[in-house]
């Protein structure tokens, strides 16, 4: 959950152990059997911490793992963290789909220029965990694409093999559209190279190519698969020599779009004022298509990046500009909206609420073959968090412990098994709604200003997620 991916684990032999610098911590890898001849340690890169504090506050352990020191004590350390990334990348030793096994994963995602803390950030790092190596991202104008490309550098990286994410920024208004056009771009082209090599395979002369042209005809839509295949293919296209004028065409398309012949993974990704409201209509006609398209909201529920201003997803009795005396509209359901649809999955999510619901809503919709919404909650400066941002992960577990905001998914697939494709994933709320309304300056400060009028929009605000979450409940119960 570290907001920046400055906490990183490392796996090393034992001579790497002993060529490390003096002072390097360490402890023989143990549990997994994939973890034989392998030390462990944990290191932080000192001078790309911003001091939020959130590791600390997670660290489930009595006595915290980690302590907050002031940084020209600790610049000792950053040789052990520069050591340590030097180092030849290990073979995930678990499954990356799990909670563990996705942090030896490469972030994708690293030292942005995002608040200290911020609540959107630790979503995009697990996800380019998972899938980063053919993403294609088309990021909203917003914090999303400042902190997400600031030029001339940008904090999506590639990996040992050089591979990373793709990364483009476009507007407000027509992001959806955009990541849309590019999807279907790079799939017109896959699907073109297929084409023509169906017509070519055979006409080939070469057993061992023959064969691996036609493994990738067969596994170009397995997302798993199509990588693997497409490089198998072009290794054996690169020495062949072939037997007339029409095959080496082909070949040579081939090897020129080379880099389209794995099926890729499309996230479009931006906040809740392009996702709610001034984009919501492309975002609507994109999953309408049915196109196997993902969407990430990360909703602090206000324009964050233009200065706070009230937005579709601001709840009521928030304040905000333009909603100086607090929202007197409830927010709006895009998750409801989009499940309407009955062919796309949605998700809500708060990674510091349940870790493991939001990487299951990552994994599902993945593996979904259509559009996918996940919606997620994420802590912003922008909402006056009385605890502070170095504790965003404990604010989004406070939010959903107070109903004031709900995990769930819903899976289409669950349909064709004949089951309810609704989960509902978060509990019935175990402290009052007004504490946590309370630790937010957005709401606290209507008290100071209006009292008689916060009451009256307090209780609003209470009756509104009162009958969202028992419409949810119904949901889940059908």
């Amino acid at each position: 959950m570290c907001p920046h991916a400055v906490i990183r684990p490392f796996l090393l032999t034992d001579e790497e152990v002993r060529n490390a610098p003096e002072g390097f911590k360490h402890l023989k890898a143990g549990g997994e059997k994939n973890f034989e001849g392998y030390n462990f340690t944990l290191q932080i890169s000192v001078l790309d911490c911003t001091g939020c504090g959130n590791c600390v506050q997670v660290c489930p352990a009595k006595t915290k793992a980690l302590e907050m020191e002031l940084i020209e004590t600790q610049m000792h350390e950053q040789k052990n963290y520069d050591y340590a990334f030097s180092l030849p990348v290990k073979p995930n030793p678990m499954n990356k789909e799990t909670i563990k096994g996705s942090q030896f994963e490469q972030p994708l995602f690293e030292f942005h220029g995002a608040c200290a803390g911020c609540g959107e950030t630790p979503y995009i790092k697990v996800l380019t965990q998972l899938y980063g190596d053919r993403m294609i991202i088309a990021n909203a104008t917003g914090c999303s694409s400042i902190y997400g490309g600031s030029a001339p550098s940008t904090p999506y990286c590639k990996n040992d093999k050089g591979y990373g994410p793709a990364w483009a920024n476009s507007l407000f208004e027509d992001n959806a559209e955009y990541g849309l056009g590019i999807h279907l771009g790079a799939k017109q082209i896959r699907e073109r190279m297929v084409t023509k090599l169906q017509s070519i395979v055979e006409m080939i002369d070469d057993s061992l190519v023959k064969e691996a042209v036609i493994s990738y005809i067969n596994n170009h839509n397995d997302k798993k698969q199509s990588r693997l295949v497409a490089e198998a293919m072009v290794e054996k296209l690169k020495s062949y020599k072939a037997s007339n004028e029409n095959i080496k065409m082909v070949v040579d398309d081939v090897l020129m779009h080379k880099y389209y012949l794995s099926r890729k993974s499309t996230w479009i990704i931006g906040g809740d004022g392009w996702a709610y409201d001034i984009g919501y209509g492309g975002l609507d006609h994109v999953i309408a298509s049915g196109e196997d398209v993902k969407i990430l909201v990360l909703d602090t529920e206000v324009y964050s990046n233009t200065g706070g201003q009230s937005s579709k997803a601001t709840p009521a009795a928030a304040i905000a500009q333009f909603a100086a005396s607090g929202k007197k509209t409830r927010k709006k359901d895009l998750g409801m909206m989009a499940m309407s649809y009955g062919y796309v999955y949605v998700a809500q999510v708060a990674m510091g609420a349940d870790k493991n619901q939001y990487l299951k809503a990552l994994i599902e919709a993945e593996n979904y073959d259509g559009p996918a919404v996940i919606i997620a909650y994420s802590p912003c400066i922008n909402q006056g968090i009385k605890i502070g941002m170095g504790n965003t992960q404990e604010e989004a577990k406070r939010a959903v412990n107070a109903g004031y905001w709900h995990l769930y998914r819903y899976n289409p697939m669950l349909k064709e098994e004949g089951k309810n494709p609704f989960t509902l994933d978060s509990k019935e709320p175990t402290m009052p709604l007004r504490d946590f309304l309370m630790g937010e300056v957005r709401y606290a400060a209507l008290s100071k200003v209006q009292p008689e009028l916060a009451e009256l929009m307090y209780q609003k605000a209470e009756k509104d997620l009162k009958e969202r979450y028992e419409t949810y409940k119904k949901l889940a119960q059908d």
